[in-house]
């Protein structure tokens, strides 16, 4: 057997081992020919398995013979020993949940094949973003042979049954199953709402009406002793808890056989027969895929059946049009109508996913800080952003309708079905400067409603004006006032510039030898220098963005202090899980946040705290000279903790590395930083008497490109492209991550992006099955990854997006090890 080794596949390295092991030993198929298979396939096979859980059932000594069959056993729960960078989901089930792999990318399929998984099952529904069964989006009858019948019995069934789906307004696509009979795929309606148990319903009285009409052909019955003869039309597969055989997925037969979507004028072949990888990567280079031929949502179906296009003026468009944004360097395009109706009332439609987003405003766009009643309306069409005219009366929507400002927006925060908040900007004749509120305007919808009253938002006028001058719009860049903290208006210009922290290395145990030092945890958070001034606090970021504003819960540690007028600190801004445990993930949403209103907000939902380990000044005088301990004892001497809840001023733990790093792992932390007695603080630069020791290995790195994403992730960005500071300085390509981040943050990144694309690389050496099909951009955004290890060529292996770093540039990389 071959000997293990190491295979980078879509930025994962995984180990492969025994490629040359037969795993279909009537055709000599290995388990190299079943990856590469999975490989080519990975394009069609994705978008049937993508946030579906799936059970995968394995063949570990192959399938064996005809007289010595191979063991097979079905897996559910993700084994232990699987790749942590796979993407999980849970389950619940009668003892407990269970954790199920969702086969979303490339890599994922590989594993499968390494450890001989060949058949893949999945439901007829996808987890959605809280990781909750979705209503089911398609529809399967499973065509099973009974004794004396076979695929060609399947296939007169089949023929059978598509007008009876036709009819009911569902087009179905057959999929030879690879091992007896037929599957007959369905999609089903978007925006029904549907349970897997009613659809369930729907297909077991299909089957009835169908064994009514052809008893001699066709049973609906599972008992084994009714199916002689008959071809079983299976409609348990739609149960919530039933799986099917993906589409594309092979089979644990005696030969290599595939799931394959195959055409309707396929099944009318006397010769029809299950097909093979080589036959079902052939015919999708030459035909693609049949499944792609079931209708996509209809995202304007309401808006369709609201209206006879016969009679209005409205746009029709066909199912399934959209129409780009007007300007690629912004969000989206805008309209808002002046729509005199059976009331006079305004629309605003907001371009989003190629429809637009829309919502009638009684009293019009909001001129002061008084919220206003909105009201969210079906979706319109793209062609609506040119639209005015008169709807005659008696059609929905009857009255003269015009365009009152039509443009361009930016997304400040779009939080499907809770909150959306953009900026506009309009004509410089258009109703919003008319209106007073100057070309450009920032507007957030906020729905109030419950379940029952989902259509029930309400507007806020946040900022008005696109004159002033605003150096730094980030909410690092705004004092508490909401105004600028770079500008003349805002209170920072007069205050002295803060020191600049003091940077760690990272080390191994074998680096603490010979010294004396002090073990702290190492918190998950976002570094800060806090100067607190009689009674005034100021924070500010590692490269130096003031963020007083974005943490209003902070104002008040000013009663920290026990005596001094004034000291500055250095400490770790943190945000806690329900388990007290620090998380980046959840200060992640403080770091974004928008508005002072959604600032506010999340400051009750995610409060932070301060942990305070260093100071650097006392009334003005500085102490980076001082020793660590000596400053630790004034730490200690000027500030009092308990007068503040958000403030923690942790002492050292354990003085066995070995006891502090295993208390860190208890408590969930990252690690533990070691601080050399008798060093000073070495304002910004980093210096080994400081010393990182991480459970898993964490790097900043420079975003330089971006992999278009597949299935489930087509039309965002697949996986970012990364690169981190190399010996000389300058930037060196270190892997790639596509794990980590949400669907929704992978599609608004490719906007962002093309704001900064470029047409070549900005580092050397790409390797070019990595550059082929990459978007570049220019190497301005950092972000954090964690990963397991470095491989030989200076990639990271296993990386896992955490987050990007808005606190640090490209300048303030910490370098590898």
């Amino acid at each position: 057997m071959s000997a293990e080794q190491s295979v980078e596949v879509g930025g994962h390295t995984l180990r492969v081992s025994s490629l040359d092991k037969v795993l279909y030993p009537a055709t000599g198929t290995t388990k190299a020919d079943v990856l590469r298979y999975l490989l080519d396939v990975a394009p069609f096979l994705l978008p049937h398995t993508a946030g579906r859980p799936a059970t995968r059932k394995r063949w570990p000594d192959g399938v064996g013979t005809e007289r010595d069959p191979g063991q097979s056993f079905f897996v559910k729960a993700l084994e232990s020993s699987a790749p942590a960078w796979i993407v999980r989901g849970d389950l619940e089930h009668s003892g407990g949940p269970k954790t199920y792999p969702l086969i979303d990318n490339a890599a994922t399929l590989a594993w499968l094949g390494q450890v001989a998984a060949l058949e893949i099952h999945v439901p007829q529904w996808r987890l959605d973003l809280a990781g909750r069964p979705s209503p089911p989006d398609r529809m399967v009858l499973d065509l099973d042979p009974g004794p004396g019948m076979g695929l060609v019995a399947c296939a007169e069934v089949a023929q059978l049954i598509r007008p009876l789906l036709q009819g009911m307004g569902l087009d179905a696509v057959p999929v030879t199953s690879g091992s007896k009979g037929i599957h007959l795929y369905s999609s089903l309606p978007s925006e029904g709402s549907h349970s897997s148990e009613q659809i369930r319903e729907v297909a077991h009285e299909l089957a009835r009406s169908l064994e009514a009409d052809h008893p001699d052909l066709v049973v609906s019955d599972m008992k084994k002793s009714l199916r002689k003869n008959k071809v079983l039309v299976d409609w348990s597969q739609n149960s919530a808890s039933k799986t099917t055989v993906a589409p594309y997925s092979l089979r644990g037969r005696l030969r290599p056989t595939v799931a394959a979507p195959r055409t309707w004028e396929e099944l009318e072949d006397e010769g029809l027969a299950h097909l093979e990888i080589d036959e079902v990567l052939a015919r999708l280079k030459k035909l693609g895929d049949p499944l792609d031929a079931l209708t996509p949502a209809d995202l304007l179906a309401t808006y369709r059946h609201k209206r006879d296009a016969a009679r209005t003026p409205e746009p029709m468009p066909g199912r399934g049009s959209s129409r780009g944004a007007a300007d690629d360097s912004v969000d989206g395009v805008f309209v808002i109508h002046e729509h005199h109706a059976s009331r006079l009332h305004w629309d605003l439609r907001l371009e989003h996913r190629g429809v637009l987003r829309s919502w009638a405003l009684p009293k019009g766009i909001p001129t002061s800080q008084k919220n206003a009643l909105a009201v969210q309306t079906e979706d319109h069409p793209m062609e609506y952003l040119d639209f005015a005219g008169t709807i005659p009366k008696g059609e929905y929507g009857a009255g003269e309708m015009g365009i009152w400002d039509t443009g361009t927006y930016r997304i400040r925060t779009w939080h499907e079905g809770h909150e959306v908040s953009v900026v506009l900007t309009g004509q410089d004749d258009g109703g919003l400067s008319a209106s007073g509120l100057g070309k450009s305007a920032t507007l957030a919808l906020i729905r109030t409603g419950g379940e029952d009253e989902a259509d029930q938002w309400l507007a806020h006028l946040m900022q008005q004006g696109s004159s002033r001058s605003r150096p730094d719009n980030s909410p690092a860049g705004r004092s508490r006032s909401g105004r600028s903290a770079g500008s003349r208006e805002g209170a920072q210009e007069s205050r002295p510039p803060l020191p600049e922290p003091m940077l760690a290395t990272a080390g191994e145990a074998g680096d603490l030898a010979g010294s004396q030092w002090s073990l702290e945890m190492k918190w998950d958070g976002m570094r800060a220098i806090v100067g607190i001034d009689g009674g005034e606090v100021r924070i500010v970021s590692r490269n130096g963005h003031d963020m007083t504003a974005t943490y209003p819960e902070l104002a008040g540690i000013s009663d920290v202090v026990r005596e001094a007028s004034s000291v500055v600190l250095d400490a770790e801004i943190v945000a806690l899980d329900e388990r007290r445990r620090a998380s980046f993930s959840l200060l992640q949403q403080r770091i974004q946040a928008g508005s002072q209103r959604e600032i506010d907000h999340l400051a009750e939902q995610i409060p932070v705290q301060l942990v305070v380990f260093d100071i650097l000044e006392v009334e003005g005088q500085s102490c980076v000279r001082k020793t660590y301990e000596k400053r630790r004892e004034l730490l200690a001497t000027a500030l009092d903790p308990e007068a503040h809840e958000a403030v923690v001023v942790p002492a050292p733990v354990a003085d066995e590395l070995e006891e502090a790093l295993a208390e860190s792992r208890r408590r969930g932390y990252e690690g533990v930083v070691a601080k050399r007695h008798g060093s000073r603080y070495a304002s910004g630069r980093r210096s080994r008497a400081w010393l990182k020791l991480t459970h898993s290995l964490t790097q900043e790195a420079v975003v330089i490109g971006w992999r278009p994403g597949r299935g489930a992730r087509s039309g965002a960005v697949g996986s970012l492209l990364l690169a981190v500071l190399d010996s000389g300085g300058g930037l060196r390509y270190a892997g790639r991550v596509g794990t980590g981040f949400r669907e929704e943050e992978a599609r608004d990144w490719v906007t962002q992006f093309e704001r900064i694309s470029r047409k070549t690389p900005p580092v050397p050496e790409v390797p070019a099955e990595v550059a082929r099909d990459a978007h570049w951009v220019t190497p301005h955004r950092v972000g954090e990854v964690q990963f397991a290890s470095w491989t030989g060529e200076g990639r990271m292996r296993h990386p896992r997006w955490r987050g990007w770093r808005h606190d640090k540039g490209p300048a303030d990389l910490d370098p590898p090890p």
